[in-house]
């Protein structure tokens, strides 16, 4: 993004299970200077806090900004910025993350959920910019979901949140984070290459050099014409779909974003579901709100970041 003409600094943080970023930038979600780190799950959150102890003395080194904004990955209380727990890394419960920056910056402090950090920085500056409501869905390790209406985050009655991937697809209690999220579909990918250990998949995930995450390999398996990675995505759009479908008959959103590690497969996955979704609506709302694919990438967080701070501030 260009730089403004005129606005106040702010200080941006996205902690998340294995990257953290600080930035320093504004409330028209520009980024002027960014410090990031590899997180060691290991070191827990001290180890994580410690690396936030640097990075903001290197922001704050030539600057003065006026707050900060953080988006957290996992549950926070939003309103004192107390993290609720981590589901990926030990340390974090209960914890007054809000207080603990406050202490070593003296600028005010406001703490969100990253999913929800995510899904404004994309209305106010991404794929949902100009429309209204703006829906976000996450799929990555996890799945979640932001909702922004008048260019504001919705929370609900405390304690709730936009919780896409807590939505049953069944009546057995199947989530959408069951069959949605990242690790979800590198299982899928690994059961069909134990059936088929000579297909495409299987050859591309035994290559020399692969490293975890089955479901990268869908992408050079589809670019092959393989017929099992296509049934794999058709299953995954499908039930992303459905998912979805419940919450545009409850919300009716003018847009759908997908972000995360999942919507990597990019329109592959995106036109999949953009064909799936309609028959699942009530006549009345179909064709239903257009999906898009996210454009801010790794910025969404911090640009939303800087967007939290600027509207609480």
């Amino acid at each position: 993004m260009s730089a403004p003409a005129a606005s106040f600094p702010l200080i941006a943080i996205e902690i998340g299970g294995s990257k953290l970023q600080l930035a320093l930038g504004d409330a028209s979600g520009f980024i002027a200077q960014r410090v990031r780190f590899e997180v060691n799950r290991k070191a827990g959150a001290e180890g994580i806090l410690q690396q936030i102890d640097v990075g903001l003395k290197s922001l704050l080194e030539h600057s003065k900004p006026v707050a900060v904004g953080v988006g957290y990955g996992g549950p926070v209380n939003w309103r004192t910025g107390q993290i609720v727990c981590s589901h990926h890394i030990e340390g974090w419960d209960g914890f007054q993350l809000a207080d603990w920056i406050m202490g070593r910056t003296g600028l005010p402090t406001y703490v969100e959920n990253d999913a929800n950090a995510a899904a404004l920085g994309e209305a106010r500056f991404g794929a949902g910019r100009g429309l209204d409501p703006v829906l976000w869905m996450n799929a990555g390790s996890g799945v979640g979901g932001g909702l922004v209406v008048g260019g504001h985050l919705y929370h609900g009655a405390p304690p709730g949140e936009m919780e896409l991937g807590h939505l049953r697809l069944d009546r057995s209690g199947t989530l959408t984070e069951d069959l949605c999220s990242g690790w979800s579909v590198d299982r899928l990918v690994r059961e069909e290459i134990a059936k088929n250990t000579d297909g495409v998949l299987a050859r591309v995930v035994g290559q020399a050099g692969w490293v975890s995450g089955e479901a990268r390999a869908l992408t050079p398996a589809l670019a092959g014409g393989d017929p099992a990675a296509s049934r794999i995505l058709d299953e995954l759009a499908s039930s992303m779909a459905y998912a979805l479908s419940h919450a545009v008959h409850l919300l009716h959103p003018e847009v759908i974003v997908l972000g995360g590690g999942v919507a990597l497969l990019g329109e592959a996955l995106r036109g999949r579901m953009a064909a799936a979704l309609p028959p699942l609506l009530m006549e009345a709302f179909r064709p239903g709100p257009p999906l898009r694919l996210a454009e801010l990438m790794e910025d969404a967080v911090l640009a939303g970041s800087f967007a939290v701070a600027a509207q609480r501030l």
